[in-house]
């Protein structure tokens, strides 16, 4: 693919995915959007939970299988090395949209909180996840991250630079804020609803799921310097760093 068409083609996923990111915090926040977890085609508790547990778990697969070493080295015999974290966004946000689009909500009440002052702190709390999840992919190249900066060095003839391991800010103390930004999002609600829980469990589980594939693939690229960083930092509740022994 030509350096031009790469770097039109990851921006334009870029977009999509960006858009599919806001979405999400309409989504579970339940803000004015035609479909959120809570706002969609009503229809009986097993059909719901079959089609949502079968979106969740087409969403966990595409991202976990797509993201692993041994995929994307098969995957890039097809796909252009500078565009492969390209698709993988296009397809994760593919794979968004048609969880939005398909959502079942089941409405029953799980809790909820009369309290304003309550309610107005799980709010806050929700934001602040989301604020979490967007400063973190910052902190360890958000370009990178989505794509764009590889398009962009295939647009200058040149290649992106080997990872390198580091540890900045909000990582010194928590292994994935990231992880921890959608937790605090996904649970933060002053009316949680049996789809919400659903939803929230069933991407916790994910979220853990995850975290074990990942910080896997860490170790081997970065051996003996992640084990080090994984004794020392917590893994999703930021806490003092311990001393190295």
């Amino acid at each position: 693919m030509p350096g031009i068409a790469s770097a039109f083609y990851g921006v334009a996923v870029y977009g999509f995915f960006l858009a599919t990111f806001l979405y999400a915090i309409a989504f579970v926040g339940n803000l004015p959007v035609p479909r959120t977890v809570d706002r969609g085609p009503a229809t009986s508790l097993g059909e719901a939970l079959v089609i949502d547990v079968l979106l969740l778990g087409l969403f966990a697969v595409q991202h976990s299988v797509m993201a692993r070493p041994g995929f994307k080295r098969w995957w890039t015999r097809f796909v252009p090395p500078p565009v492969e974290r390209t698709t993988y966004v296009l397809f994760a946000s593919l794979a968004l949209a048609l969880l939005y689009w398909q959502w079942r909500p089941i409405p029953e009440i799980v809790w909820s909180v009369a309290n304003p002052l309550g309610a107005a702190i799980l709010q806050a709390v929700f934001w602040l996840g989301w604020a979490l999840v967007l400063f973190s992919t910052f902190l360890i190249n958000h370009f990178e991250l989505f794509g764009l900066r590889q398009v962009y060095a295939r647009l200058r003839g040149s290649t992106v630079p080997a990872p390198v391991f580091k540890a900045p800010l909000l990582y010194r103390n928590v292994r994935h804020p990231i992880y921890l930004g959608f937790l605090l999002a996904f649970w933060a609600t002053p009316t949680m609803t049996m789809g919400h829980l659903l939803f929230a469990v069933a991407t916790t589980g994910y979220i853990m799921i995850g975290i074990y594939l990942e910080e896997r693939d860490l170790v081997d690229l970065f051996g003996d310097q992640y084990r080090r960083y994984r004794e020392q930092v917590s893994m999703i509740i930021p806490l003092p760093r311990k001393t190295p022994r």
